[in-house]
């Protein structure tokens, strides 16, 4: 009886908030509107963005394709009003791209998006067991680091971020800090190509050593503490205006990186014209482990756009109830 009665009251909000935007469909705060949402190159990221427009969408507003700029010119360019929002700004990670096109002055960043993002660097846990390596700093031993080289230079190759990402700066002030510049390169390029050629040489059983961050599919493909394991770094070095920062978790465990909290980024102008749209930015809550989960599907093969969009609309029916608050909650931001 209580799962009957549930289900009606569910059916009946749901019924309600339909009749109130049919209603008013003519006069929706988005009525007239232009959105032009942007995102990086990695695809992964689609889902996120797509259930703001879907959002976004139901409120009225004319959702313009996704446009794929790279972080720093994104920022740039919804600072400046070019575009309107991105959902894959990560602070403190992209604290520098924030701060250098104007901060709080010309972006709004209200309302965690998803909470709880570890960033840092890992080898397999065969390797790590078997030579007892749990520190980045222990790669200075030209014996260990030989296990990670892949192109015959004696020195250890380290997949890290995408020139332009968050994590590029980081994982050169650092190890220029930890004095590792002598036996680790960084390799830089085309990361999920990289990511690829990484998983192909752990099934193959040889050593890999690469940056990683949750939520991306590779977490659930090479388990923490079963496949891969975090090292740890000798002392907290974060460049910029994370200078200072203490990246030490609550566990005692450093890896060198702060846990990071996703936002949607947003024009301020835009947000103080449209308070449906900013109400919107500021409840919208993705859980992480969501994200990560599509992110696999993606990589099974399911990663045309077709298949994420089919991702996205399959969530929102799955949490209807908790999307139709945010078009709610949207709705009556703007009335008020």
């Amino acid at each position: 009886m209580m799962n009957t009665r549930h289900f009606a009251r569910t059916l009946l909000a749901s019924a309600l908030l339909a009749l109130v935007l049919s209603t008013h469909a003519g006069d929706l705060p988005g009525k007239g509107v232009k959105v032009l949402p942007l995102q990086s190159s990695l695809a992964e990221e689609t889902f996120q963005t797509l259930l703001v427009t879907r959002a976004l969408t139901k409120l009225g507003y004319d959702v313009q394709p996704i446009k794929e700029v790279e972080y720093p010119l994104a920022h740039l360019a919804v600072a400046r009003g070019d575009a309107t929002f991105m959902a894959n700004h990560w602070n403190p990670h992209h604290s520098e791209f924030y701060k250098s096109v104007g901060g709080d002055a010309k972006l709004s960043r209200k309302g965690v998006y998803a909470a709880g993002a570890a960033q840092g660097y890992m080898i397999d846990k065969k390797t790590a067991d078997q030579y007892g390596i749990t520190h980045l700093s222990q790669l200075s031993d030209p014996k260990l680091a030989r296990l990670f080289d892949t192109n015959g230079d004696g020195k250890a190759d380290l997949v890290g971020p995408s020139a332009g990402w968050g994590g590029e700066a980081v994982v050169n002030h650092q190890l220029a800090a930890f004095k590792l510049q002598g036996m680790v390169n960084y390799t830089q390029g085309n990361y999920p190509a990289l990511i690829s050629d990484t998983l192909a040489r752990y099934q193959q059983g040889k050593p890999v050593l690469f940056y990683a961050w949750t939520p991306y599919w590779l977490s659930n493909v090479l388990r923490s503490g079963k496949d891969v394991v975090w090292l740890e770094v000798p002392f907290s070095a974060m460049p910029g205006v994370q200078a200072g920062t203490d990246t030490q978790l609550p566990n005692g465990k450093n890896y060198g990186f702060p846990v990071n909290n996703e936002y949607i980024v947003a024009n301020k102008t835009f947000v103080e014209k449209n308070p449906a749209a900013a109400k919107l930015f500021e409840i919208m809550s993705l859980p992480i482990g969501d994200i990560s989960e599509q992110n696999r599907r993606m990589h099974d093969g399911e990663n045309r756009q077709q298949d994420v969009e089919r991702h996205t609309d399959s969530w929102i029916k799955a949490n209807q109830k908790t999307f139709d608050g945010w078009i709610e909650t949207a709705l009556k931001a703007a009335a008020s």
